[in-house]
């Protein structure tokens, strides 16, 4: 979901980075970091309850994240050109530890939007960075295990952040979730500063450079369909979570475990899905996700039936998002890197809306939602399948 360009170190860079210590960090960190994307999902209800909030009108706590995060992307990527990577990783950890638990103690909901806002643009410096680390200072024949690790975080954290967040909140309260989240993002700040590779001397490219670059792609024909298409790969996923949440549908704690084995499925997968066109691969994936929400607003199944339709969701998703960036890293060319900044943004703004299509449309039940979803992804699928004819 995540990948960037996986350059080769220069002659002059360090020694490759070691192996097992930076898989495991970077993808722990990883999964923390969009684990706070999704853990407000669960915590909407008793939230709503102790502020005496409308649950619906807290769903801008999931969207303001996301806006915060794709905003780190655009802003930290260009900038550790500059600064260093293990200095803006690092960085950006250790002050969402603070972030974090200042959402804790948020004493209102207009409070905690502001921090959530905060909580997203701080850890944005993880992702891109993390990438462009991989690429420059892990050996070459290790680097596509170490993306496919992170991805893998990065994925799982739709269902682990959930879990946790739902577990945490039925034992300690809702609070709880943040405060533990803030201890793990202080212990992830010190074991980044212990395994990653000292920075060089300062200086790359200017982060304006980068800035121009993206404008000139947002107007690039061979892309315009893709960069259309992206915000409706996370979108909808978040959204029908939300929808599920704001309904009061029973089972949760089951049908949130049901797509774990899925994401954890799909990157073993990755050789044999590799064989099918990208164009092709990521717009099947969108239809299967399109197919899978339509039944579940037209059904409205039980908790078996709904989580097999979930599954299905969940495998078009995490199919699709890894099918879209490796098109768009075809077509850039030199631009790589700030195609792929573009795209992770534009991601998460898709991501950051699925909670208020999920407010607006869930008050007569997940009908509604199911079939908007569907069209978005159909839509998605339609666009990405018409660029077909391109190379890639």
């Amino acid at each position: 979901m995540f990948r960037t360009e996986l350059r080769s170190p220069s002659p002059a860079a360090p020694a490759h980075a070691p192996f097992g210590p930076t898989v495991a960090v970077l993808a722990a960190t990883a999964l923390l970091a969009t684990s706070q994307l999704y853990g407000m999902i669960p915590l909407l209800g008793r939230a709503a309850s102790g502020w005496h909030a409308d649950p619906a009108s807290l769903t801008w706590l999931v969207s303001v994240f996301g806006f915060g995060y794709a905003a780190g992307f655009l802003l930290f990527g260009p900038l550790s050109d500059r600064l260093g990577r293990r200095r803006v990783m690092v960085g950006g950890v250790a002050a969402t530890a603070v972030t974090t638990a200042l959402v804790a103690a948020a004493p209102s909901p207009e409070a905690a939007i502001m921090l959530r806002i905060a909580q997203g643009v701080t850890i944005g410096a993880f992702p891109p960075v993390a990438m462009a680390y991989i690429g420059e200072r892990v050996a070459p024949h290790r680097r596509l295990v170490t993306v496919t690790a992170m991805t893998t975080g990065f994925l799982a954290a739709a269902v682990i952040g959930q879990l946790a967040a739902q577990g945490l909140a039925a034992v300690l309260g809702w609070r709880s979730f943040f405060l533990a989240g803030a201890v793990a993002f202080a212990a992830a700040a010190v074991a980044l500063a212990r395994v990653l590779l000292p920075d060089g001397p300062s200086g790359g490219a200017s982060p304006l450079t980068a800035y121009r670059m993206m404008f000139r792609l947002l107007a690039a024909p061979n892309l315009v369909p893709l960069f259309l298409a992206v915000p409706v790969v996370l979108g909808p996923f978040v959204a029908i979570y939300t929808g599920l949440e704001l309904t009061g549908t029973t089972g949760l704690l089951a049908l949130r475990a049901s797509a774990l084995p899925v994401i954890l499925a799909v990157p073993f997968l990755t050789t044999r899905l590799a064989r099918i066109p990208g164009p092709a691969r990521a717009a099947g994936a969108l239809a299967a996700a399109a197919a899978g929400v339509a039944l579940v607003g037209l059904l409205e199944p039980g908790t078996l039936g709904l989580a097999l339709l979930l599954m299905v969701v969940t495998a078009g998703t995490a199919v699709a998002a890894p099918g879209l960036i490796d098109i768009v890293v075809a077509r850039a060319g030199a631009a790589r890197a700030p195609a792929v900044s573009l795209h992770s943004t534009l991601l998460f703004a898709g991501a950051s809306l699925g909670p208020q299509l999920a407010a607006a449309l869930t008050g007569q039940g997940l009908r509604a939602l199911g079939l908007v979803l569907a069209a978005l992804l159909a839509a998605g699928a339609l666009l990405v399948a018409g660029t077909g004819r391109e190379r890639t």
